[in-house]
């Protein structure tokens, strides 16, 4: 099967008047959804959970089982012996939420840029599956993407030759900072002409997913990179891939762009709703938890419920930095109203388990 030959940017081949409508609604969406986070003190701390999410998911997409909850239990209990897959699994999502946190640190002081990318690829694979293929750096042999056991032969797709890779990302980081006429469309692009050239030799996949918020917060088209369309292509992964195939088998980029502003629409209305749940529920608990526990760390306890919905207790002090007493305290009365729950107890120096349900419910229901 022969290489694929990845297009020049920009693209003069788009038919622009066909996505005015969609272009219009997910700039919409967007921009409402953005209103919601900019009400928002602090929204890395408050929408972590999506977060994770975002990051189990996107690692599910490339084959991992991991759940939220199971990622979020090792992190209250690391010690805790589990199977060697699972533990890898586990990492993997971990290791993609810390690559997105450390790239964000990063855009503030200079734009995105393939030494980011790159950078993000030596977190992503740190100490997990892929880490021993040339992590933070371009291929210099084939790869393809087929069925498990094929050969290129009998791929499905195959990414341009190793020695086409420089040269087709340096002209993919320079479309990055092109004045294209819409920026979701200009995403769009990014997105799909980093897949298909393919860059790295493994994590290809999850670090496109990880380029699409943060294209959105250095375009300053959201204020904070809250946005993951993880859970809306993991819903649609054959019509996803299928969109993405298309691209090297039928040159369908207007096909892609119809699909990929879709889904801008859905998760932007699927985020704007959970956010104003999240939102919600937080504000119900600074007027209810207050009328049943009388402390000055009431806040601090509530900020910290929601940064870490399952936690030891043990955390729970070290987060909140609430005197080890009164945290007890307020754990045991959260305990009472039913605001959280055991999911281990506790038992000689084995710290307690706990679970925020009302707010794993709201982060973990899926888009339609």
């Amino acid at each position: 099967m022969v290489p694929y030959e990845p297009k020049n940017l920009p693209l003069n081949s788009i038919n622009w008047a066909r996505h005015v409508s969609l272009i219009a609604k997910a700039n919409a969406a967007l921009g409402y959804y953005n209103g919601i986070l900019q009400g928002i003190v602090n929204p890395g701390v408050l929408l972590s959970p999506m977060s994770t999410h975002e990051a189990v998911l996107s690692s599910r997409i490339e084959g991992t089982q991991a759940s939220m909850e199971e990622v979020l239990k090792f992190e209250a209990n690391p010690r805790e012996h589990l199977p060697a897959t699972q533990h890898a699994d586990i990492q993997e999502i971990i290791n993609y939420r810390h690559a997105i946190g450390q790239a964000v640190q990063d855009l503030k002081t200079r734009p995105l840029c393939l030494n980011i990318i790159k950078k993000l690829h030596v977190i992503l694979l740190n100490s997990v599956r892929g880490k021993n293929k040339s992590a933070g750096n371009f291929r210099r042999i084939q790869n393809f993407i087929g069925p498990l056991g094929s050969d290129i032969n009998n791929a499905i797709f195959v990414p341009p030759s190793a020695d086409r890779v420089e040269a087709a990302m340096d002209n993919w980081e320079k479309y990055l900072h092109f004045e294209e006429k819409d920026r979701l469309v200009q995403m769009a692009i990014v997105k799909a002409q980093f897949e298909l050239i393919h860059p790295f030799l493994d994590g290809n996949g999850r670090i496109g997913r990880m380029i699409i918020p943060l294209f959105l917060f250095e375009k300053k088209i959201l204020s904070s990179p809250m946005f993951y369309l993880s859970e809306y292509l993991e819903e649609h992964r054959d019509i996803y891939y299928g969109a993405l195939l298309r691209l090297s088998t039928e040159n369908d980029w207007d096909g892609w762009i119809t699909f990929f502003l879709s889904a801008i629409i859905k998760q932007a209305e699927s985020n704007s709703q959970k956010t104003k749940r999240i939102l919600e529920l937080y504000e119900f608990m600074k007027k209810q938890v207050p009328r049943t526990i009388r402390s000055q760390y009431v806040v601090q306890a509530i900020d910290t419920l929601f940064a870490h919905p399952i936690f030891s207790s043990t955390d729970f002090i070290t987060h909140s930095e609430i005197p080890k007493d009164s945290a007890i305290r307020i754990l045991n009365a959260l305990k009472k109203g039913e605001h959280i729950l055991d999911l281990k107890h506790g038992s000689g120096r084995r710290a307690s388990v706990m679970i925020f349900p009302k707010l794993m419910a709201i982060t973990e229901n899926t888009i339609m």
